[in-house]
């Protein structure tokens, strides 16, 4: 039985002016989630419902305004070494190649030049990018610089990943492929993975479980069991099994889904 490796505890958060009542907006309410060693969980939600503020809280980013998060039985109270991020944005040095941006870490721990180079280069093999070890970001495309990020956050050996949408800015296509690697990656290095995604082929093609939360103040609302078969790659999506898995998670986060737009617009669905 594989035991927990991420913990939250009845976890809140409330963002806001001190004294300004009317401008705090509370974000998370009492959310608990274990998420098994080795295990792919996706967090799906509308916007705003905390899905990314859960995730900063499991990385050390910022605290919980009540409740506790942990990694292996530690409590989080800062960057936790078990635990590497990858996010959104594009985070590469343009400064720096893409050997320079994987080893940048390894550098800033004091690991000897030869060392450092070595294991950014097997890093760089691992996430398919052998060949553009000297290209600079602005010579990649955007799935390519996500790929650089991923090796970047690999190369520390976290035993646990948290990425926040990581190929929200890419086309449904490239997405589909990254996937499929991180999926092949995951396999051979057995990290534990948090993914924050609003898409819910993503989810269902990536995950062991997805965890649906609610609309703002975020709880979990609803979680699936994917028991789809493993080795996974991109074919399963075309199977009458993933569409049916599809179809029952929006089932459930098509209310929340209405509810977050409404907060975030003000205008009444029907």
């Amino acid at each position: 039985m594989r035991g927990p490796m991420l913990e939250a505890n009845y976890v809140s958060k409330t963002f806001g002016l001190d004294g300004a009542l009317a401008a705090r907006v509370q974000a998370l309410s009492e959310v608990s989630l274990t998420v098994a060693q080795g295990e792919f969980v996706s967090l799906i939600g509308p916007s705003g419902c905390g899905k990314s503020t859960l995730l900063k809280i499991f990385g050390g980013l910022t605290p919980a305004e009540q409740g506790e998060v942990y990694v292996r039985g530690d409590r989080v109270t800062g960057p936790h070494p078990h635990i590497g991020m990858v996010f959104q944005e594009d985070s590469t040095f343009p400064w720096r190649t893409t050997l320079g941006n994987v080893e940048f870490g390894l550098e800033m721990r004091g690991m000897a030049r030869r060392e450092r180079r070595d294991r950014s280069k097997a890093t760089i093999d691992l996430v398919g990018l052998t060949g553009f070890e000297h290209r600079y970001p602005a010579e990649l495309s955007g799935g390519m610089r996500q790929r650089v990020a991923i090796a970047r956050a690999l190369i520390l050996e976290p035993q646990a990943l948290l990425m926040d949408e990581p190929f929200g800015a890419l086309d449904e296509q490239t997405r589909i492929i990254l996937g499929e690697q991180l999926l092949r990656i995951q396999g051979k290095l057995g990290q534990t993975i948090l993914f924050v995604t609003h898409n819910i082929n993503e989810a269902v093609q990536l995950s062991d479980r997805v965890v649906v939360m609610t609309a703002r103040p975020g709880q979990i609302k609803a979680t699936f069991n994917i028991t789809l078969p493993k080795p996974r790659d991109s074919r399963i999506i075309a199977s009458e099994a993933f569409g049916r898995l599809v179809a029952q998670i929006w089932t459930a986060l098509r209310e929340e889904s209405l509810k977050g737009f409404v907060q975030a617009t003000g205008a009444q669905v029907e």
